[in-house]
């Protein structure tokens, strides 16, 4: 069933390109970030048990996908925890469905033991996360001042 299987290397929040590898042509250059959030997540141990769903894609500032949140554990949509995963630790698997729409399914490079140390999705993690991206900017930008300046002093001469 599956005529397609990606595995994303996807950008991390330093902002590295998205690269997609395809296995078969039948699903390419478009994806529904709709059926993306809908998708089951397995893990790459457990491949045939799903341990939850999408909930949300965390862009970062180049709109680039830094990471996935997945709910997981519970029942029928009550219990479970919210989790961050980072984009080096999952890939899209896509296979097309009978009616020709794509299906997508999440494989998390992970251990059980490993899931349960993910950080939780909530305030406390986003404004974590946004505090570290701001940190981030800051020292690039000013790093690249600094490169600017002294360009700028050697052509001078001053």
């Amino acid at each position: 069933m599956y005529k397609l299987i990606f595995a994303l290397g996807l950008s991390l929040v330093a902002g590295s390109p998205l690269v997609v590898s395809q296995a078969l042509a039948d699903i390419q250059g478009l994806y529904s970030a709709n059926a993306i959030l809908a998708a089951e997540v397995y893990l790459d141990t457990d491949p045939d048990k799903a341990m939850g769903t999408v909930r949300d894609v965390l862009l970062d500032d180049d709109q680039q996908v830094a990471s996935l949140v997945i709910r997981s554990g519970g029942a029928m949509g009550l219990g479970g925890r919210e989790i961050v995963i980072n984009n080096e630790h999952f890939r899209l698997e896509a296979m097309t469905a009978e009616d020709q729409w794509a299906v997508y399914r999440i494989i998390v490079d992970a251990s059980a033991d490993e899931l349960d140390a993910l950080p939780d999705y909530d305030q406390a993690w986003w404004e974590q996360a946004r505090k570290n991206a701001a940190d981030a900017w800051t020292t690039t930008r000013e790093g690249a001042e600094s490169a600017w300046q002294r360009t700028r002093e050697a052509v001078s001469g001053d």
